[in-house]
This record gives C-alpha cells, sequence and structure tokens, in this order.
C-alpha cells in the first residue's frame, strides 16, 4: 500500500510544502548563480526514470562552462564556482528536484538519477534500480554518497528497490539532514565528482 500510492501522495505533499518554505532560499541562490554562471542559474540533463523513462532533471549549476584553448571543459574541480562550492557542500543544489518530485519524474527517496549513457552497462541485478522512481536522497547517499565504489552504490540501491518502507524512507530522511550538517560523503577522494561509471567487470 505504502509503496502504491502512499508514497507519492506523501512525496507530492511534502515536495509542494517545502518548495513554499524554501522559496526565500530559492531565490537568493538563483540571483548567486545567475550572476557567478553569466545568466544561467539551473541545470538540466537528460536522466532514466522509473522503467528507464527518461526525465529531465533541473539543479542548480554549481560549475561554469570555462574551456581550455581547444574548446575542452575544463575539470570539474577548476570549474566550481565559489558559490557553487558552497550551495554544494549544503546540498542546495538538489532543491530544484523538488520540481522533480511534483511532476512525478522523481521521489524525495530512492536511488540516484545517474546518466543515460550508463543503462547499457548495467547488469540484470544492477538495473533494478529502475523499478522504483528515482530520489532526490536514497539509501546509497546515506551510507556514503559519492565516497563509495560503484558496486556499493549499486548494492545499496538494490536493496533500498527490495526493501522500501515508510519506515526505511523516514530513516534515510533522518540520516539525509544529519549528513548534511555534518558534509559527509560529498567527494570522493579529493574528485569533485564521483568518477565515470565504466561498466562492470567482465
Amino acid at each position: 500500500m505504502y509503496k502504491i500510492c502512499i508514497k507519492r501522495l506523501s512525496d507530492f505533499f511534502i515536495a509542494l510544502i517545502l518548495i513554499l518554505i524554501l522559496s526565500p532560499i530559492f531565490i537568493i541562490v538563483t540571483i548567486g548563480l545567475f550572476i557567478a554562471n553569466n545568466g544561467n542559474p539551473f541545470f538540466f540533463q537528460k536522466r532514466p526514470g522509473k522503467n528507464g523513462k527518461i526525465f529531465s532533471i533541473v539543479k542548480f549549476k554549481t560549475m561554469n562552462d570555462k574551456k581550455d584553448r581547444e574548446g575542452n571543459l575544463l575539470p570539474d574541480e577548476e570549474r566550481l564556482t565559489s558559490i557553487g562550492s558552497f550551495v554544494r557542500k549544503i546540498s542546495l543544489d538538489e532543491i530544484p528536484q523538488l520540481i522533480n518530485v511534483l511532476k512525478g519524474d522523481m521521489s524525495l527517496i530512492g536511488p540516484r538519477p545517474l546518466l543515460v549513457q550508463y543503462l547499457p552497462l548495467y547488469n540484470s541485478f544492477q538495473a533494478k534500480r529502475h523499478d522504483v522512481r528515482p530520489g532526490i536522497t536514497g539509501w546509497a547517499q546515506v551510507n556514503g554518497r559519492n565516497a563509495i565504489s560503484w558496486e556499493e552504490k549499486f548494492n545499496l540501491d538494490v536493496w533500498y528497490v527490495d526493501h522500501i518502507s515508510m519506515k526505511l524512507d523516514l530513516k534515510i530522511l533522518f540520516l539525509t539532514v544529519k549528513k548534511v550538517f555534518i558534509r559527509e560523503g560529498i567527494s570522493a577522494d579529493g574528485h569533485v565528482t564521483i568518477e565515470p561509471f565504466k561498466g562492470n567487470e567482465k
């Protein structure tokens, strides 16, 4: 009952309430990133949702688009703006995804939506992470986030899919708030973002 009906209804109403409460922060961050990113405060990217259905995720844009002399984007750590670094440290970059939750593309809690190009790289076990809506936060995020390996991340994602409950979602929500305050697991071994997933070893 919770997985089929209650979870979606609670996602919608909680996301709506959070958008209203966080609207002052949303406006301030939007203005700051508008200035830092030359008029582009938002980041849009195609991501796979439930059953692999593609949707456009929206986040605050924490990195600029500076390129080298050959026209290639500079490394992530060189493009991360000062305000973008602050926004990312306290996870404010995730706030716009509440819009995705309202639309039904995402849930508040679930496996994080990864890149579309990873879809053909999953094995049958890992692909089970798409049996539910992706989330703003999830079991993998409160158990290491970007500081754990891809194998660990997928194992945690699938474990969540197999054990969804209101009690588990409330636990993840509580742990997420806790980890935002202690800024744990945001970067992986000194990198701004986790290393790309390259598939499973044969």
